[in-house]
């Protein structure tokens, strides 16, 4: 497990709200210069914590489309059953999203078409291929409320301070 600084910190919360910022603008606010801020830059990204940059694109104004969240149980809970649907479900670009979940279903999707004849058409034949779906229910968004706000690292980190004053801070 990587050891991370305050300055690690505080270099994943303004990228999380600023995924474009330039590297000499991130190390002015963190308080470091450029060279041993791009030097921890690169250590986040080889350790996988930052994992990519993206940018937060709105549909609304370019195409139609609908958001559905989808629980899913399998008929068989074998690892190669779980393996057969998360590789199906990996190819499906319609799927934008997936997690393997506990409680009474085994996943829920994010699914994103463009309108619910082309989510309905993705499940019919998701449910005709040999994946072994016992049952899906259907969650359809009419507004988002709340997307992709960034991690709430102080809540997380409460206390992550005083177990790690001094370690690596330059």
């Amino acid at each position: 497990m990587l050891k991370l600084d305050s300055r690690d910190i505080e270099i994943l919360k303004v990228l999380s709200r600023e995924a474009r910022i330039s590297k000499a603008e991130l190390a002015s606010r963190i308080n470091l210069s450029p060279s041993p801020c791009w030097e921890r830059l690169n250590r986040l990204e080889k350790a996988g914590i930052i994992r990519s940059y993206r940018a937060d694109i709105s549909l609304k104004p370019v195409a139609a489309s609908v958001t559905v969240f989808v629980t899913v149980e399998l008929e068989r809970h074998r690892s190669q059953a779980f393996q057969l649907f998360e590789r199906t479900v990996k190819a499906r670009e319609e799927v934008v999203g997936c997690w393997a979940i506990g409680g009474g279903f085994d996943y829920l999707l994010q699914i994103v078409t463009r309108d619910v004849d082309s989510y309905q058409r993705l499940m019919d034949t998701l449910l005709d291929e040999p994946l072994g779906l016992a049952r899906y229910y259907s969650y359809i968004v009419t507004k988002p409320v709340k997307e992709q706000a960034p991690l709430p690292f102080d809540l997380l980190l409460a206390g992550w301070a005083d177990e790690n004053a001094g370690a690596g801070d330059e």
